[in-house]
């Protein structure tokens, strides 16, 4: 047999398996998507996340504390109004005394050192559960759409979120957000990262259980990128570098590992997010509870995937088990 034949004697030892990697996971990459609801007492399990619960502010310590002794770094906030009155323009969304800004304040006082991200979005606040203004046809109406999304980012800044997450998909939203920071002195205080390559996947559909934001009528299909687009997906990517992206996200992540790559080569010098969804989490769970194989293996395996295509930050709801795994 050819000298350069024998690979194995290069990962034959566990230690030497890992040197393999270009990038191996650590606690810093992981961010930890997080509902808030605005029942202060809330600790609500959530049937189609496992292990995932809808949390009041006034629980939070209780919740939190335990993973950032662990080595929590990082959370991104969702709100769920459950009680509050939705409208056309998703006036909630930035209610000084809704759940996300006071979320951000109360996660700020307990944990100074806990990077706080907000997910900045109307669908959970609208009354008819679509991302921004509509025509009165139904259709998307962009300009006051993309006005109202970067209020709102503004006002979670002002809060002490430390970056701002638009996943509306509204065209020109990062230009407008953008200039908003730093019109408003925000524009060195808070990080832009942008859902620039969100599909309109079917694995949302336990965070739309969790946050109550499935649209009353029709989809996104015209504003979420479809399935196929990879030639849009690196459009929006490069359009949202120019906009003024802090940092580059793809959505979801397992189906998307080429647009996760394509994001690594567009935009080489960003930080390249990827959220692994609600429904990716769900299938990792569900094939483990039917005995296809460890948990515990198959999560490692997901998240490798998304390393070797280029991802530097992995928002998952596998953190809090990662934060285990990673010590042991």
């Amino acid at each position: 047999m050819d000298i350069s034949s024998i690979l194995q004697g290069g990962y034959h030892h566990p230690l030497s398996r890992q040197w393999q990697s270009k990038r191996q996971l650590t606690k810093s990459m992981l961010m930890y998507p997080i509902f808030i609801t605005d029942d202060p007492d809330a600790s609500q399990l959530i049937a189609t996340l496992p292990g995932q619960r809808r949390w009041g502010v006034n629980k939070i310590e209780e919740f939190l504390g335990p993973l950032v002794k662990k080595g929590l770094q990082s959370v991104i906030l969702f709100g769920v109004p459950m009680k509050c009155n939705k409208d056309h323009r998703g006036s909630p969304a930035d209610d000084e005394t809704g759940p996300v800004i006071l979320a951000i304040k109360k996660i700020r006082s307990l944990f100074p050192d806990l990077y706080v991200a907000c997910d900045v979005c109307l669908c959970e606040y609208t009354d008819h559960g679509h991302c921004g203004y509509l025509h009165p046809d139904g259709t998307i109406n962009t300009e006051p759409s993309v006005a109202r999304i970067a209020e709102v980012a503004l006002n979670y800044a002002k809060a002490g979120a430390h970056c701002v997450a638009p996943s509306d998909m509204m065209d020109g939203r990062i230009k407008s957000i953008k200039r908003a920071l730093i019109d408003n002195g925000y524009g060195n205080k808070c990080t832009l990262m942008s859902y620039s390559a969100k599909f309109a996947s079917s694995l949302y559909g336990p965070f739309r259980d969790a946050a109550g934001s499935a649209p009353s009528f029709g989809n996104r299909k015209c504003y979420q990128l479809p399935p196929a687009g990879r030639g849009l997906a690196r459009r929006a990517i490069q359009r949202d570098v120019v906009e003024g992206a802090d940092i580059i996200m793809v959505k979801p992540a397992m189906p998307y590992l080429d647009i996760i790559g394509d994001a690594a080569q567009l935009a080489p010098d960003h930080p390249l997010a990827c959220y692994q969804v609600s429904g990716e989490f769900a299938m990792v769970h569900a094939g483990a509870a039917a005995g296809v194989y460890p948990l515990r293996d198959m999560a490692f395996e997901s998240v490798d995937g998304m390393l070797r295509a280029g991802a530097t930050l992995i928002l998952t709801y596998f953190t809090p088990d990662f934060l285990d795994w990673l010590d042991n």
